[in-house]
């Protein structure tokens, strides 16, 4: 690459940040330069607990022992001297829940992972009071769903022996996971988080900007426990590593900092996960929508310049790549999951199979828990290629319905998305999600979006960046798949997808729509 130039000429010295990417079952440090370019990543996975069935839990200290290792491992092996670096970036995974003891800074009990689905009884008491639950809609932007932190939040507080007593005296603190990375790395002088974590709690007030107290009281939980919350890119605290200050400087969710990352900064802007699920997110700018068509309201990571808010709207699919484990380590269709492309490209179509990946339900927009999967169209002439292909054309069709009820919300065109995730790479699979949708799809060279995000919102805090105008000039594409199907023959492959969709969902539930 060229070395950037200052205004006279002179090289512009390199300067770097440090991108802490705190993940469901790993921990990552990727440090970036100044100039967009990865410099060194380290990763390190860590236990996953599963105490009964539906339960999903982790140790609060390995998930900072580990975070902290990868940090100091990769900073040895890039070289970089610590006063080089400019600031600390940090992106975790969302919702889950950790509660320590604020004189002994030990957690109470394991940390409550997102998946963990063990709060659904006191959900399905709470939705019995249907003003309670329209005004956590209206407030929070969410759907009431053991997802979300608060009823995590509250199961501990009822469970754990003592806990209620210690948080109504202000001795125990609540955290999601980058609340917990912060304190652990300011050695307990920060107790913060930021609008985007804050706002998938299903505690927070996404209008107003504040933790609501009519839910908390609802919920039993004491507001001293909640974190002070702060703007994504922001001074949160300080980091002393070797002897030398360094800024916590930009904080944001696994998916609002995949948005920024990839520069999805105007309103309209689409960004697409392809992960074991599919994670879509749309920029909706400074007003905030209610959905309509079964996606929420969450609070988009963004620079402090004009101090205000940003909103997104967000929708999941739950099965995305894992279809393609399941015909991998279920179905033994294939040995490598890059092997899907190539099967997929020796049919010329799908021979009218379409299968549904309802494995665990469908997600957005349809949440139906009752769907179940399912394969339609099969024939005599339908070959392990054609099934293989239709898992495939699942996941954009998932992604297709996504994004329409994004344009049926907010009423605005669409030019393109930009994706990431694993199966992003699949050439095949993203041809065919632009013929679906009728959309550009825009994929970016690294896969590292999260923490790219992270790196983007601290740059701009100490000032790296001088806004996200000179962000974009680091955008490196790989590749742009255009639309090559007509819009007739779009709305022929999705009318077939929606006829399975609605067979799949009257499987157990006969009140399909």
């Amino acid at each position: 690459m060229t070395m950037a130039q200052n205004l006279d000429g002179s090289p512009k010295k390199r300067r770097y940040i440090v991108s802490l990417d705190q993940g469901t079952t790993s921990s990552r440090c990727v440090i970036f330069d100044n100039f967009g370019q990865t410099v060194q990543i380290v990763q390190k996975e860590f236990k996953q607990i599963f105490p009964h069935p539906g339960w999903v839990e982790q140790d609060p200290m390995e998930i900072y022992s580990s975070q902290y290792s990868v940090m100091t491992e990769a900073i040895a092996q890039s070289g970089i001297r610590p006063y080089h670096i400019e600031a600390i970036g940090i992106t975790n995974q969302r919702e889950t829940t950790i509660v320590w003891d604020k004189i002994t800074g030990k957690p109470i009990y394991n940390a409550i992972v997102w998946q963990c689905r063990r709060t659904a009884p006191i959900v399905e008491e709470i939705k019995k009071d249907k003003a309670l639950t329209e005004y956590i809609r209206q407030t929070t932007g969410l759907l009431l769903d053991a997802y979300f932190s608060a009823t995590k939040l509250q199961w501990i507080l009822d469970h754990v022996p003592g806990a209620r007593e210690k948080a109504e005296k202000g001795e125990l603190l609540f955290g999601t996971v980058d609340t917990w990375l912060i304190w652990k790395l300011t050695n307990g002088k920060v107790f913060a988080t930021d609008y985007t974590n804050a706002s998938r709690t299903m505690l927070f007030d996404i209008h107003k900007l504040c933790w609501d107290k009519r839910i908390c009281d609802a919920l039993h939980i004491p507001m001293c426990m909640l974190p002070e919350v702060k703007h994504s890119s922001s001074i949160f605290g300080y980091v002393n590593l070797f002897d030398t200050e360094i800024p916590i400087a930009g904080v944001a969710g696994d998916q609002q900092a995949a948005l920024f990352g990839q520069t999805c900064f105007r309103k309209g802007e689409v960004k697409t996960t392809y992960g074991t699920g599919c994670f879509l997110l749309m920029n909706i700018g400074s007003k905030p929508c209610l959905s309509e068509h079964g996606l929420i309201t969450t609070l988009a990571a963004s620079e402090d310049a004009h101090h205000r808010p940003e909103y997104a709207l967000e929708g999941s699919v739950f099965v995305g790549g894992a279809v393609v484990q399941w015909i991998r380590d279920r179905m033994r269709f294939i040995v490598d999951a890059a092997d899907s492309e190539y099967f997929a490209t020796k049919v010329p179509d799908n021979g009218g199979v379409y299968l549904v990946p309802a494995f665990t339900g469908l997600g957005a927009p349809y949440w139906d828990m009752y769907a179940r999967g399912t394969i339609f169209g099969i024939t005599r002439g339908t070959t392990r290629d054609h099934i293989i292909r239709a898992s495939l054309e699942s996941i954009a069709y998932q992604v297709t319905d996504v994004i329409e009820a994004m344009k049926q919300d907010t009423g605005l065109t669409i030019p393109s998305i930009k994706v990431d995730g694993g199966a992003s790479k699949n050439n095949f699979l993203m041809q065919f999600q632009s013929d679906v949708a009728q959309i550009r799809t825009v994929r970016i060279q690294t896969n590292e979006t999260t923490a790219l995000g992270a790196y983007y919102l601290a740059g701009l805090a100490v000032g790296m960046f001088a806004s996200e105008k000179e962000i974009k000039t680091l955008e490196q594409k790989d590749h742009v798949f255009r639309p090559k199907m007509s819009p007739e023959e779009s709305q022929k492959y999705l009318k077939k997808w929606h006829k399975a969709v609605k067979m799949c969902r009257g499987w157990e539930d006969d009140s399909t729509d």
